[in-house]
C-alpha cells in the first residue's frame, strides 16, 4: 500500500494499457465500459505497487524538510450503517449521502470488530459495493470510516506513477520513447508538488518540522510567486 491505490493507477492510465474486462477479478461491472481495467496480464498488480512505491520515495524526497516522512494515512470522514450486512446484503447503506467513490479506502468496525475495504461502486445514494466481499455481518449502527492520505498527496502519486508506466510499457515500444501523456501526467504532479513547497498548499493533519511554515516574515520564507515583494526581517525566536 503506497500513497494512492491501483484502482487509481487505472483511472489515470491510457486506454492502450486497458481493456474492458478482468476475468480474474469477481467484482461486478458493466461490461461495456470499455478501458476501465487494466491488462494485468501486461501490468500485473506487482508492478504496479512498485511503481507506487518509487513514486512516493520521489515524493518523500521533495517534502522530508517541511514535513515528518513517510505520511500516514488520516481519517477525513465517517458515517454511520443504516442496515445490516449479512447473507440477504453486501452493499454498504449508510445513513446520510457521502463523497465515497469507487478506489477509496474505507474500514467497517462495530467497536469490536473492523475490516478494510475498497470502494468499487456506488449504486445509488448512500449505497456502496466493495471489490471484496465483506466477511463480517456488521450490524446497522456501525461505523464506516473513509480513510486516505491527505491531498493532493494521492492525486501527485498516481500521476507520477502511471506516467512512467505508460512511458514504460506503451511509449517505449513507439517512437519517441516518452510521451506526451507522461509528459502531461508529470506536468499536473509537478504543479502540486510546487504549490506545497511554495506554501500555496497545506498538508493537513500531517506533522510540520520546517520553521518557514509558521512564521512568513522569518529570512528563510517560501519563494513568492512573481508580483509579491519579499520584505526581509531578522529572525524571531
Amino acid at each position: 500500500m503506497g500513497y494512492c491505490t491501483t484502482t487509481e493507477i487505472d483511472r489515470v492510465l491510457a486506454q492502450s494499457l486497458t481493456s474492458a474486462t478482468n476475468a480474474s477479478s469477481q467484482a461486478r461491472r458493466n461490461l461495456l465500459q470499455i478501458g476501465s481495467v487494466r491488462d494485468k496480464n501486461t501490468i500485473p498488480d506487482s508492478v504496479v505497487d512498485q511503481y507506487i512505491q518509487w513514486a512516493g520515495q520521489e515524493i518523500d524526497s521533495h517534502f522530508s524538510e517541511l514535513y515528518k516522512t513517510p505520511l500516514c494515512e488520516l481519517s477525513d470522514f465517517e458515517g454511520i450503517l443504516q442496515s445490516d450486512i449479512g447473507e440477504y446484503n453486501d452493499y454498504i447503506v449508510l445513513e446520510r449521502n457521502c463523497p465515497l467513490t469507487t478506489g477509496d479506502i474505507i474500514i467497517i468496525t462495530d467497536g469490536e470488530e473492523e475490516e478494510r475495504h475498497e470502494i468499487d461502486d456506488s449504486v445509488g445514494d448512500g449505497i456502496f459495493s466493495t471489490v471484496e466481499t465483506i466477511i463480517y455481518p456488521f450490524e446497522a449502527g456501525s461505523r464506516v470510516i473513509r480513510v486516505k492520505y491527505p491531498d493532493p498527496i494521492p492525486f501527485i502519486c498516481s500521476r507520477l506513477a502511471a506516467a512512467n508506466i505508460y512511458d514504460k510499457y506503451f511509449a517505449a515500444q513507439v517512437s519517441p520513447s516518452i510521451s506526451d501523456y507522461g509528459k502531461s501526467l508529470r506536468k499536473q504532479a509537478r504543479q502540486k508538488i510546487n504549490d506545497i513547497m511554495n506554501g500555496r498548499s497545506i498538508l493537513h493533519g500531517v506533522h510540520r518540522i520546517g520553521r518557514r511554515l509558521f512564521d512568513p516574515t522569518i529570512t528563510d520564507q517560501y519563494g513568492l510567486p512573481q508580483g509579491d515583494s519579499h520584505r526581509d526581517t531578522d529572525e524571531v525566536d
